[in-house]
């Protein structure tokens, strides 16, 4: 009889683990879930507008009879993509140096796409090495900070990481109720407070929250501030600061948001953040609009701040870590489909002139 009884409070014991194992696949949000893989023709359809215009000039500017001549318009065409003055300067340099004064025109745009390749580099973003690893989000009003915030916190979850959002944007009234949306949809905590609150004691208030809970990544949004207002950098310097006091070391990394589709500008506002707060990376968003891409290469380039990750589209799985061997074949590559000969020579390697 004893033995029935253990055999019948074994069988009772399996159920019931079985139950709560399948309440517990019920109730998992969905962010927890791995979050599936960009498609790799994304960035490619992004810079789509932006491929077919660099394509054209490319055309334009290769087809020069010399070396010399395909090098001045080159030079200008590389500008009006956004990458400015200096870089492109830079980059005819290089060109002419890599190609030598008798070469070819056929030769120089392989050489482009390998100088662009070389100048942007490869560096991968730190992996959260301490506990808890704090990100300040930077940057100004309507480039897509706070939705960028969301995502970012959606790689950290689906990586099994416990995120924190912090809701540093006390001015815009609207902030803390999207930064609420966006920790929703990812699986994040949140901490904020009411509109028009000190942002450096919302901060404080999220580091001691991140430390009582166990917290991996906390993630801080921080006010939307033109980068020429002198007040409101100070304000930042002081979240900064007050980071810094609470968690040694902290900021371990300090992204600032770019709009792709404002140009030079944008490498405007990334030399005074840097100023202002040590920016450690960048995150280009609108890379799916009308942005020409070149805004990529020049903040590389003048103020040697690594691309971080890209924003693709408005979905939550749209940011992605940024890769520049793919962003040079989406630059370049031809459309299989309309491409013709000619482009496929004067663009890559191991073509002919005409």
């Amino acid at each position: 009889m004893d033995v029935w009884w253990i055999v019948l409070a074994a069988v009772a014991l399996l159920l019931a683990a079985g139950a709560a194992f399948a309440l517990t696949r019920r109730r998992r949000r969905p962010s927890e879930e791995a979050l599936p893989e960009p498609p790799s023709g994304k960035l490619r359809e992004g810079l789509l507008t932006t491929r077919r215009r660099f394509r054209d000039q490319l055309q334009a500017a290769l087809g020069r009879a010399t070396r010399d001549a395909a090098l001045a318009e080159l030079e200008d065409v590389l500008v009006a993509a956004d990458v400015g003055v200096r870089t492109a300067a830079e980059l005819i340099a290089r060109i002419g140096r890599r190609v030598g004064r008798d070469a070819d025109v056929s030769v120089v745009g392989p050489a482009l796409r390998d100088e662009i390749a070389t100048l942007l580099g490869m560096e991968v973003a730190p992996e959260p090495s301490a506990k808890p690893w704090i990100v300040l989000v930077t940057g100004v009003n309507g480039v897509g900070k706070t939705s960028t915030i969301g995502k970012l916190a959606a790689l950290h979850r689906a990586a099994g990481r416990r995120v924190l959002l912090v809701a540093g944007d006390t001015f815009r009234a609207a902030a803390g109720e999207q930064l609420a949306v966006w920790a929703e949809r990812s699986g994040a905590e949140l901490i904020r407070q009411a509109a028009g609150a000190d942002p450096s004691a919302v901060v404080f208030d999220g580091l001691k929250a991140a430390r009582a809970r166990g917290i991996d990544v906390v993630l801080i949004d921080t006010a939307g501030r033109l980068h020429t207002r002198t007040n409101l950098m100070d304000e930042l310097r002081k979240v900064r600061r007050v980071v810094a006091r609470e968690v040694p070391s902290a900021p371990h990394e300090t992204l600032l948001v770019l709009d792709a589709t404002t140009g030079q500008n944008a490498v405007s506002q990334a030399r005074t953040f840097t100023e202002a707060v040590g920016v450690t990376g960048v995150v280009l968003t609108k890379l799916d609009g009308t942005a020409r891409g070149g805004v990529v290469i020049a903040v590389r380039h003048e103020l040697n701040l690594p691309v971080r990750y890209v924003g693709v589209g408005e979905a939550i799985d749209d940011l992605r870590p940024f890769d520049p061997a793919e962003f040079v074949e989406a630059l370049f590559d031809p459309e299989p489909a309309s491409t013709s000969g000619p482009a496929r020579n004067l663009l890559t390697a191991g073509g002919g002139g005409n």
